[in-house]
């Protein structure tokens, strides 16, 4: 990137001189300094260089409704200055966080009617950790400790959340606890070998069957699962997997953990991916589209058997200073409001997700693209250097050149390896559409050239 802002120089310094950033090699980050976002609009940013950069992942999956929405900002400066700040502990409450925890309940599966407010995904799973353990004890069976979750799974970066999840990186510095086992993940593209979609769906989901059996039922607290891996590169089981895995579940007397904080309010083109599987979790963990991104919120949504116990142990002693927010809770009131009034998933569902998954799949027919894939506004492009044997550009780096190149051209889209992926803001126009995809397939030609 040329810079020729020198507030941009002085941006970079700072970054340099005292800012430890996330997910961020910083020896590499100090060498070329980050990119500086300055403003947004829409489903586009503006960086200090002057460049408007179409939003391909709404931030960090989470700015649903875009960029810009006045009435969020209004409600959450009304919101402190009504009362800015108070805790959730100690019985005591405010309205904001009632109000939104029943608004939540109204959209969420049938029978899951009570929320449990934290301030983000990640604290949501630690809470979802403690809650399913806590569950079992109150059951009279504190033996059933251990959580399956999936390899290549994202649940957070807390320690807890990153041991729920399945990835190495994550696990190698820090990330694992005890008592928490992981299955294969349902990528076919990447790891279905010769097995057709739904034999590898059905393979896959017997994992979990055959890893409770292993640990022994009488000890498997919970499965946590996202309806579609997100971070992990939008995995999208085959069509054969929910379905044994729902079967499975229904045998064996553990919990289930739906992970909703990509799949929820809306980016499956339903509430919730657990409505677009008619999965039917005993908790669910929120955040990210619950605000749009613009305030940090999360929590958990209890299905009522398993409040009902938790409300007859006593003490649960858990919890967090910024749990149920009042400005955080009035934002993401407001935020309900405009998806709901708006019809936003309703139009995410008939219109723009079936243009988006139909001018996506049109990137096919291009030589360095192996597969696309996408749900809803979700989008997957697998990049490859033989189509028919599915073999990688191994250790040529591909997907870190393409997203190079998309953000040099205009563009945000992520690189999960090789795997290039896309959730634009759920406002995103027909004509934003064709932007991003045009834009997407100018920056595939300029990384097959590059590769070449």
């Amino acid at each position: 990137m040329s810079v020729n802002n020198p507030q941009t120089r002085e941006w970079q310094t700072l970054s340099s001189e005292h800012h430890l950033a996330p997910f961020s090699d910083y020896q590499q980050l100090k060498e070329k300094g980050p990119r500086i976002i300055t403003k947004a609009e829409g489903v586009h940013l503006w960086d200090s260089e002057g460049n408007k950069i179409l939003d391909g992942m709404a931030g960090l999956w989470c700015v649903a409704v875009g960029y810009g929405r006045e009435e969020l900002v209004e409600v959450a400066a009304k919101q402190m200055r009504e009362l800015p700040y108070y805790n959730l502990f100690f019985q005591t409450a405010h309205p904001p966080a009632l109000e939104l925890a029943k608004a939540v309940t109204a959209v969420a599966p049938k029978g899951m009617t009570h929320v449990f407010f934290t301030g983000s995904g990640s604290e949501g799973n630690d809470t979802n950790l403690r809650m399913v353990r806590h569950y079992w004890a109150l059951k009279g069976k504190p033996q059933k400790q251990v959580i399956i979750g999936r390899i290549n799974g994202y649940h957070g970066s807390t320690v807890a959340g990153a041991a729920l999840g399945g990835m190495s990186g994550m696990h190698a510095q820090g990330g694992t606890l005890p008592g928490i086992e992981h299955i294969p993940q349902p990528y076919w593209f990447g790891e279905g070998g010769d097995m057709t979609p739904d034999e590898f769906g059905v393979w896959a989901a017997e994992q979990l069957e055959k890893k409770i059996l292993e640990v022994g039922e009488d000890k498997v607290a919970a499965f946590i699962a996202e309806p579609i891996q997100g971070a992990g590169g939008v995995i999208i089981p085959p069509e054969t997997y929910w379905p044994k895995i729902k079967e499975i579940l229904a045998k064996y007397d553990i919990l289930f953990i739906a992970d909703e904080v990509i799949c929820g309010f809306g980016r499956t083109g339903e509430w919730f991916g657990s409505d677009y599987y008619d999965l039917k979790p005993d908790l669910m963990t929120i955040a990210k589209g619950l605000t749009s991104g613009y305030i940090p919120m999360g929590g958990v949504i209890v299905r009522d058997e398993v409040a009902k116990v938790l409300s007859q142990g006593g003490d649960f002693n858990h919890g967090f200073t910024y749990s149920g927010h009042p400005v955080a809770a009035a934002v993401g009131l407001e935020n309900l409001r405009i998806l709901r009034d708006e019809k936003i998933i309703e139009r995410v569902q008939a219109e723009t997700a079936p243009y988006l998954q139909k001018r996506l799949r049109e990137l096919n027919d291009h030589p360095l693209v192996g597969e696309v894939r996408g749900l809803g506004m979700l989008g997957a492009i697998e990049l490859v250097k033989d189509k028919a044997t599915r073999a990688r550009y191994e250790g040529q780096g591909a997907g870190m050149i393409c997203r190079q190149f998309c953000f040099d051209n205009g563009l945000i889209m992520r690189a999960v390896g090789d795997t290039m992926i896309i959730a634009p803001p759920l406002v995103i126009s027909h004509a934003e559409i064709d932007e991003l995809v045009e834009k997407a397939r100018k920056c595939l030609d300029l990384t097959l050239e590059a590769l070449k």
